[in-house]
């Protein structure tokens, strides 16, 4: 839902739970998040991948639609590990990350995937396809194999499965109890109990308690485990756990209702001629919002996730569609212009790729500088009246600038009428220095 959120609201109430996504957190450098993730997946296992990440949810939710279409709870079985599967995706997913290809890796990161899925889908684009492709893999997979997703492509999955392999606690069959009647196994969507075996693979075992209260004989149970069973056998201190205590803390995965479209309005110069729309200009060093500090800094901590993109009011950001920048966002001024007083970037972003900044602060940065191409000016000083920092002067019917007043903000390129190309442009600066 903060996905969709335009008001404010629930990101002045809620925009912590953004925070606690572990992989914007790693990326952050938040080791109190961080820390207390890898420590609850030590202690209970991967609760993360049912209560915290919105993925989770979200194929739990779409788990929940299968079983009202088709009027009954879907029975699942054990299936053996794609252990081979699963761990090259987390390799190639660690390499990307290394060899500084975030935007390609984040396609399977979890919370980016999410969140460039939601805000993405009833838009237009590349992107919009690409959100499409995203909610088909996960909807096939989620209706037929339940968790499938979490323990083959998930590379947030994969590493808490390396840490609950051999949590405190976790889901085990008694022996001496068990009957063999597959019920606590038909209801498992993370297809991890392997009844006949009487084993629990807790490296895939999201902890959604499913399984739990089902067995009449009280042979599944939520229990310490003993220093040296893993995944069979009686675990010690064994004792049920209340099924009445099993729902999820929260459902704000909830997809919200459908964005309005923006409807594309036909510019006509009188009603006689269609005017040009702009061209986006090239430019040698692309524009970061204020507060993304560097070029460097902004690119090794973005996770593409699309949040500041889809907030963005002015739709000033866009999603890369370079190879090394794959998906992370851009700065274009073809239909707007980065107002002084909007910081909502900054204010969403969960990796610190966008370090929170005030309304104040971001009048004395400056992410960039303008440039004239003289002779495609028209001299109509549209530029000069409309530069927020007075950075912009004409001199001779063409325009002069101060580049060390000029914020970058972009209000000169989209208020200049020259088309296709317009006659003053911004070029984005590889560190942003304050003036």
């Amino acid at each position: 839902m903060l996905v969709l959120d335009t008001t404010g609201v629930l990101r002045h109430y809620l925009g912590w739970m953004a925070q606690m996504q572990l992989l914007p957190a790693i990326l952050a450098i938040n080791v109190g998040v961080v820390a207390l993730v890898l420590l609850v997946a030590f202690l209970f296992g991967r609760l993360y991948c049912s209560v915290v990440c919105p993925m989770g949810v979200f194929q739990d939710l779409l788990i929940w639609a299968h079983r009202i279409i088709f009027g009954k709870k879907r029975p699942y079985r054990y299936r053996k590990p794609n252990g081979w599967l699963r761990y090259t995706v987390f390799g190639v997913f660690v390499l990307l990350m290394l060899l500084g290809l975030g935007g390609i890796a984040s396609l399977v990161a979890p919370y980016s995937a999410y969140a460039r899925m939601i805000s993405n889908i009833h838009g237009t684009g590349w992107v919009h396809w690409v959100a499409i492709a995203t909610l088909c893999c996960v909807g096939v997979m989620s209706f037929l194999y339940g968790r499938l997703w979490c323990n083959t492509i998930c590379p947030v999955g994969s590493l808490l499965g390396l840490i609950s392999k051999h949590s405190l606690f976790g889901i085990r069959i008694d022996k001496t109890k068990c009957v063999g009647c597959h019920q606590c196994e038909k209801r498992c969507k993370a297809n991890c109990i392997d009844v006949d075996n009487k084993a629990v693979d807790g490296s895939r075992c999201v902890m959604c308690f499913d399984c739990l209260g089902k067995c009449e004989k009280g042979a599944i149970t939520m229990a310490r485990m003993s220093g040296n069973a893993k995944k069979t056998g009686p675990a010690e201190d064994a004792s049920p756990v209340d099924a009445s205590r099993r729902r999820f803390l929260a459902a704000t995965a909830a997809v919200g209702a459908a964005t309005a479209l923006r409807a594309q309005e036909q510019k006509l110069d009188g009603g006689l001629a269609v005017i040009e729309d702009k061209q986006v200009p090239q430019r040698n060093m692309p524009l970061m919002p204020a507060g993304a500090v560097s070029l460097k800094h902004f690119q090794s901590h973005c996770t593409a996730c699309q949040l500041c993109v889809s907030q963005c009011p002015e739709k000033v950001l866009r999603p890369s569609t370079d190879l090394g920048t794959f998906m992370q966002p851009y700065m274009a001024f073809d239909q707007g212009y980065c107002r002084l007083a909007c910081t909502r970037c900054s204010e969403l972003c969960p990796s610190d790729a966008i370090r929170p900044i005030a309304k104040e602060q971001k009048a004395a940065i400056s992410i960039g500088h303008a440039v004239v191409l003289k002779d495609n000016c028209i001299g109509c000083g549209a530029c000069a009246r409309h530069c927020p920092s007075g950075a912009i002067s004409m001199v001779e019917g063409v325009p002069a600038v101060n580049e060390s007043r000029c914020l970058g903000c972009g209000a000169c390129e989209y208020y200049c009428p020259a088309r296709p190309m317009t006659a003053i442009y911004v070029e984005g600066r590889e560190r942003h220095v304050e003036i």
